[in-house]
């Protein structure tokens, strides 16, 4: 018997990995009523997006494929309280995000490393809190592993694969030829630098890596589809985060080797800046470098199997299936397993293979083939290799824990295992995501009845345009949106009252970035890395509505003078003859653009 105590938890959803898939999930679930424990090994949330590791988010390219629900929550919360982007405070935005609700126990610094199973169900797992020397024992209907590693495969049984497969297995070009081997994508650990007015001295420590010339990571000749010919280290604001320092996908067992290849990685780090600074006329005197990450930010280990297993030909097609609950759109990006060790002129750091945006993703491949409570989200979903080289960047995975939060609430609602939701609620579903702000490639929205039965002051070509179900531009700025002036207002009217839940508002989030930063890289996400004097302070999307005030039947409802926020559900319980929604000024646009108003 263990001389340090155990806490007992009763919940519905047992989250394990706070990165952002997992982050979402657990707020999703939580949002829809689900009692939710959400376990994570590091001090603050995140993952590789973290303080820790501080990998920028990526996602689908094309301007109007921008991701939304409750990533883009977090990224305007950061904007609007974090404008210089500092790391830790981006941090306290996803910490904030979880402890306001009270449907979340948060465990930090917590390990899982036990679970106990019981006819094909997880019953329990155990995590070791190494703060407290305390162990939580976290008892659940359902369980999702958005570890990354799939720690609770290895604990249950839950079917996995781990390496690239042959590509023969699923006709694949990505991958060896003709037997599966377990080389994956390597880790980084980056560096951030800060530009000064003045000459900044470095001195590496002696241990350090020696780059001599620019030829030591020179690719020649220049490869078609490689994702670079050389290892660009021009940092700067919008310049290179570095990827390209990563190591260890060529060992065969990249979790178990996480620590040596940290340490390699670590020797990587200050060799790369003692070569920029120090190794040539680079530009870069009055740089001075401010931080090291000593946690390698993973890309692949082990990927759970679902009843769908997601391949090339599936991206390459356009992911058209019939239970689609998210979507990706970066390309297949597949990093060379042996990183910085690949520097012959035949070697490339990272192949591109072009993949549609967006391409849909099923929920088929979010629940395990059989575990029947386990669920996952983010880069250990079940895909080949291939597929995770383009599935795997976090706003694709936050969209997949979106998905996967949704299914565990309806889950919870109706009793049912995740296969059952594939079986018999998908439409139900992919409206709850649908309402939730998110897009899905290919399906509408359903309009509320009480907002189609509603009378309203505007055009019947904007109530059309309105209603159309898709809350975004598809093709060109301001498509399946009305434009109005400030001060204009949207009103339902009915013959007699009826019983009003709730406003849904889907504003114009800027998709062309502009209003938001001037600087390139800040306009993908509101994260910065390196810090150029060239760095201007975030600012909240222009064509945000600053002021939005409700009336019910005469008498104002709600009122905010400072809203940031994109998108948003406020609940307006009552029983009304009229709603008026007022939008007042924006953050800074001429026009108020709308893609979504209805009440429900």
């Amino acid at each position: 018997m263990s001389v340090f105590k155990t806490i007992e938890h009763k919940c519905d959803l047992c989250v394990v990995g706070g990165g952002l898939s997992g982050t979402i999930a657990a707020l999703t679930a939580a949002r829809k009523g689900a009692r939710v424990v959400l376990i994570q090994d590091r001090p603050v949330l995140g993952g590789n997006s973290s303080s820790e590791i501080r990998m920028w988010v990526r996602g689908a390219k094309g301007m109007y494929n921008r991701e939304s629900g409750i990533l883009a929550e977090f990224e305007e919360e950061n904007i609007y309280r974090n404008p210089t982007l500092s790391p830790s405070l981006w941090d306290s935005v996803l910490f904030g995000k979880i402890k306001e609700n009270q449907n979340i126990t948060l465990l930090l610094n917590s390990s899982c490393l036990d679970a106990q199973c019981e006819n094909n169900r997880i019953t329990s797992v155990t995590a070791w809190q190494l703060t407290t020397y305390t162990y939580h024992r976290v008892e659940a209907k359902y369980f999702a592993d958005c570890s990354g590693d799939s720690i609770l495969a290895p604990l249950t049984g839950a079917k996995h694969r781990l390496g690239r497969e042959a590509r023969t297995e699923f006709g694949e070009d990505i991958g060896p030829e003709s037997a599966p081997d377990c080389k994956t994508m390597g880790m980084s650990c980056l560096i951030q630098a800060r530009e000064t007015e003045h000459y900044v001295k470095y001195i590496p420590p002696s241990w350090a890596n020696t780059y001599e010339t620019d030829e030591d990571f020179a690719i020649i000749p220049y490869l078609e589809g490689q994702h670079s010919s050389f290892r660009d280290h021009k940092v700067g604001t919008s310049g290179c985060n570095l990827w390209w320092m990563e190591l260890g996908g060529d060992t065969g067992i990249p979790i178990e080797n996480t620590e040596e290849t940290r340490d390699e990685l670590i020797k990587v780090a200050f060799g790369i800046w003692d070569h920029i600074k120090n190794k040539g006329d680079h530009g870069f005197d009055n740089w001075e470098l401010e931080w090291v990450g000593f946690l390698p930010g993973k890309r692949e280990s082990r990927r759970y199997v679902s009843d769908h297993i997601l391949t090339q030909r599936d991206i390459e097609g356009g992911g058209n299936f019939p239970d689609v609950v998210a979507y990706g759109g970066w390309p297949m990006d597949d990093h060379n397993p042996k990183g910085m060790l690949a520097n012959k002129p035949t070697d490339s750091p990272s192949y591109f293979f072009p993949a549609p945006s967006p391409y849909g993703i099923p929920y088929r491949c979010l629940y395990s083939a059989n575990v029947e409570n386990l669920f996952f989200a983010g880069r250990n979903i079940s895909a080949t290799h291939a597929a995770i080289s383009s599935t795997r960047v976090m706003a694709t995975c936050s969209l997949l824990g979106q998905a996967m939060g949704n299914a565990a609430a309806l889950c919870v609602k109706y009793g049912c295992t995740p296969r059952d939701i594939s079986k018999n609620h998908i439409a139900e579903l992919q409206q709850e995501i649908l309402y939730d702000g998110v897009f899905l490639p290919n399906v509408k929205r359903e309009i509320p009845l009480l907002s189609k039965k509603a009378r309203l002051n505007i055009p019947d070509s904007d109530r059309e345009i309105l209603f159309c179900g898709t809350d975004r531009p598809r093709e060109c700025e301001n498509e399946n949106g009305i434009l109005l002036n400030p001060g204009d207002d949207i009103i339902f009217t009915f013959d007699e009252p009826q019983s009003v839940r709730e406003l849904r508002l889907q504003l114009d989030p800027d998709y062309s970035r502009e209003s938001v930063s001037k600087n390139f890289k800040m306009r993908v996400f509101a994260q910065r890395l390196h810090t150029g004097l060239d760095f201007e302070p975030m600012k909240t999307a222009a064509t945000i509505v600053k002021e939005i005030t409700v009336y019910g039947d005469g008498k104002e409802i709600f009122r905010d003078s400072n809203n940031y926020y994109s998108f948003r559900r406020i609940p307006i319980d009552g029983k009304y003859s009229q709603i008026r929604v007022v939008f007042g000024s924006t953050h800074g646009a001429e026009k108020v653009c709308i893609f979504g108003c209805d009440i429900r």
